[in-house]
């Protein structure tokens, strides 16, 4: 009877612990999707009800999203902001890919003391090296340009080259010594055997500098302010006249703006998971 009286009561505390981290996890959930919430039914408002404090409109309409696609060029933003994310993660996907491999496969000099640095570099933040990026940018042309958009974020690659070369690195040695006993050369290896072990971590990192590159906003603001390469993150701020800030089309646009990245991360939430877990735990 003791026995019984204690494993039920151990299965109560077991329960009782679930349910507190469950609570945990919905409010920490809810404080975080909350200002998106609200963004999103603000942008369903009347100019009379955008300073309720009832988060519902009473009179739901679309006109904000019309004022926001008609009036301001969204649609340019969009594109620019979708050319300057794919450039970014294009780039940073090749150069951690090869970098990563490089780390890996060969032998040289001061290969740790680089890798080091490297790593090191995460802790930079990266608003200290925004003025010897924009002069070099200037030097070479690129203000108000795709290139000045594109180039300088690529460099910001440390953390996925440390991703990728963990993965690499878990790659079984018999597997590459195989394909270098038939012949095959640096390059084969890393086409033919090396990427296609690497497509789940690729993708995760492809997924992380996407969001990232969608979201910035100093760069493009400093490189790109005021001309017709700029991204939507700085073009919200069209919506600030004069007369004062339009927070209807204003929220419509940024909900637009939302959409693109939530997809993106909903189909690949699982391989973003993966990849992390898998880098963990070798």
């Amino acid at each position: 009877m003791t026995s019984d009286l204690r494993f039920s009561d151990y299965r109560f505390s077991a329960a009782l612990r679930a349910v507190a981290r469950h609570v945990v996890i919905v409010a920490v959930i809810a404080f975080i999707a909350f200002p998106v919430l609200w963004a999103v039914l603000t942008s369903f408002k009347a100019p009379s009800e955008i300073y309720s404090l009832s988060p519902l409109a009473r009179h739901p309409t679309l006109a904000n999203y019309q004022v926001a696609i008609t009036q301001f060029p969204l649609a340019r933003l969009l594109l620019n902001t979708t050319v300057m994310a794919a450039g970014v993660t294009a780039g940073q996907v090749i150069v951690c890919v090869l970098a990563g491999y490089g780390f890996v496969a060969f032998q040289f000099r001061a290969k740790r003391l680089l890798y080091a640095a490297t790593v090191g570099s995460i802790l930079v933040p990266q608003t200290c090296l925004v003025i010897p990026d924009y002069l070099i940018a200037a030097r070479l042309g690129w203000v108000d340009s795709y290139l000045g958009l594109i180039v300088p974020q690529i460099a910001a690659c440390a953390f996925g080259v440390m991703l990728l070369r963990q993965h690499i690195q878990a790659i079984p040695a018999s597997l590459v010594e195989s394909a270098k006993l038939d012949g095959a050369s640096h390059r084969q290896v890393l086409t033919l055997l090396v990427i296609p072990l690497l497509r789940p971590a690729i993708s995760a990192l492809a997924v992380l500098v996407f969001l990232s590159s969608w979201n910035e906003y100093l760069w493009p603001l400093l490189v790109a302010s005021g001309s017709g390469n700029s991204t939507i993150q700085v073009g919200l701020a069209l919506f600030q006249t004069q007369q004062g800030s339009e927070y209807g089309p204003m929220m419509a646009a940024a909900t637009i703006t939302t959409l693109p990245v939530l997809i993106v991360y909903l189909l690949n939430q699982r391989r973003v998971t993966d990849a992390f877990l898998r880098a963990g735990l070798r």
